[in-house]
């Protein structure tokens, strides 16, 4: 029963933590992950990392996976298409390069440098949505332009991860098992199309006969942990399963039912759990050693994005103002971005000499850029009305 009383203290801290946080403008996550922070090793040394808590914040993180994959507007990526696919291209080159670059310069290993630049090429844009409906700008072309980019975004970054878990998941190296391996994932991604083309429509018509309470949403959860487990099997974070999963569903009818049926499962236990797990995994001991680390990804993970994407928009046809607005409104990588880094980590595609840094530069990052967002439409607005 001991981790019950952890739940409970979790659980409340993170409520209250995340209520301020809103309360003075810095997004909900970041708060909680400062409670992991405080009452981990890092700083009071309250709570531990254990077996409990890496099972629910693994479920917290196929839980928040498959809600991203859930929340994936298809529609609104068809009808933005070109603008959006090359602003997510080049939010996702950029990052890759100099990011990963930098990495590099700094001293991190090849393999690790590129995973960082992976990391830094995702997209969270919950923080940006919260922006854009403050300022009557969410259904204009730049907000469905950076709604549709971040769709794209997310299914690069999920497929580059699964790229980088295939080709280092066969720890023997040979060319026989890094085949296997790959062959297997292939292999994988071939089901995850037939599962979502016709066996997930056929699961959500059968719930829709069942006369059980919630079965539409116990069928989703059920083809989200079987994805998951298929990936798994297959070699991947189960965490990608659970993102095509969340596609997959989000073709149905009722998807706002089953957002709104699930959503409260993960973010009453499991995603809050993680984000204070990940919280747990930061030392700030050494941190004094990579401070340029540090500063120049901060620098380069705003840059990349706000230029890149913004670059991506011009090239497609926006002005110079709107193309920040869509720039400004990619750069924000919170949840995504922390999901990435612990899936990697638990693959080791990243040590702990830079993981407390990582996380440092993606909260910096994430408080960052809605003010950025904020002054991009107000300039553009600006430069509207003359």
């Amino acid at each position: 029963m001991e981790f019950v009383g952890v739940l409970v203290l979790i659980l409340g801290l993170t409520l209250l933590a995340g209520h301020f946080a809103q309360r003075i403008g810095i997004p909900a996550v970041v708060g909680q992950l400062l409670v992991g922070i405080v009452l981990g090793p890092g700083v009071l040394g309250v709570i531990h990392s254990n077996e409990i808590t890496a099972v629910f914040s693994e479920i917290g993180v196929i839980i928040l996976m498959f809600l991203a994959g859930l929340e994936s507007d298809l529609k609104m990526l068809k009808r933005y298409i070109k603008p959006a696919l090359v602003v997510a291209v080049m939010g996702v080159i950029l990052p890759i390069a100099l990011v990963g670059g930098a990495s590099l310069i700094f001293g991190v290993s090849p393999m690790e440098a590129l995973f960082i630049g992976v990391i830094f090429s995702a997209t969270s844009v919950s923080i940006s949505v919260e922006v854009l409906k403050e300022y009557q700008t969410l259904n204009t072309k730049e907000g469905a332009t950076i709604l549709g980019a971040a769709v794209a975004d997310d299914i690069l970054g999920v497929l580059l991860l699964g790229v980088m878990i295939a080709l280092t998941s066969s720890s023997g190296g040979s060319k026989t098992s890094l085949g296997g391996a790959l062959f297997y994932q292939v292999l994988f991604f071939i089901a995850v199309y037939v599962i979502g083309k016709w066996l997930v429509p056929m699961l959500m018509r059968a719930a829709d006969r069942l006369y059980i309470t919630a079965a539409r949403p116990v069928m989703s959860i059920i083809i989200c942990l079987g994805l998951a487990w298929l990936a798994d099997v297959a070699g991947l974070s189960g965490a990608i399963g659970a993102f095509f999963a969340g596609v997959a569903v989000s073709l149905t009818d009722e998807n706002d039912e089953l957002n709104e049926s699930i959503e409260p499962i993960g973010y009453a236990v499991f995603i809050p759990v993680f984000f204070v797990s990940v919280g747990l995994s930061m030392s700030f001991a050494g941190l004094q050693s990579v401070i340029g680390l540090i500063i120049t990804l901060t620098v380069l993970a705003t840059l990349t994005k706000l230029l890149g994407c913004g670059a991506g928009a011009y090239l497609s046809g926006f002005d110079v103002t709107s193309s920040g607005v869509i720039g400004a409104g990619m750069i924000s990588r919170g949840e995504m971005a922390l999901i990435t880094l612990q899936i990697g980590y638990g693959e080791h595609l990243m040590s702990e000499t830079y993981y407390s840094a990582i996380v440092l530069v993606i909260v910096l990052v994430t408080l960052i850029a809605p003010f950025i967002l904020k002054d991009a439409i107000k300039y553009n607005k600006r430069a509207m009305a003359r």
